[in-house]
């Protein structure tokens, strides 16, 4: 496991990392030692193609404004390689070319 590696290998992040994630741990209600991801989701129905494309836009961009990549496509697991048409490790299947709009 991620902590587990954490505890044992040297880490130099490790003497301020582990207390900040314990403390994450405080308010949840299962015993946990460690808290890694954000809790809950927020689920957005897609009712328009435009708001489709505005959240597939969001997920590709989010690599680029964590300066991992320069470009979108530059990220390895994004379906935006595909658009790009690089090589990709991920498949996209589409049910339709287009979308429907629901009102």
């Amino acid at each position: 496991m991620f902590f587990e590696q954490i505890e044992d290998e040297p880490e130099s992040r490790r003497e301020w990392m582990l207390p900040m994630l314990h403390n994450f741990c405080e308010h949840l209600k299962r015993e946990q030692e460690y808290k890694h991801w954000q809790s809950g989701n927020h689920a957005k129905v897609i009712y328009t193609t435009e708001f489709f494309y505005e959240k597939l836009n969001y997920i590709h961009q989010n690599p680029v404004q964590d300066m991992i990549v320069e470009k979108p496509e530059g990220y390895l697991f994004s379906s935006a390689r595909n658009d790009a048409e690089l090589s990709f490790v991920l498949d996209v299947i589409l049910e339709t070319h287009e979308l429907k709009t629901y009102v």
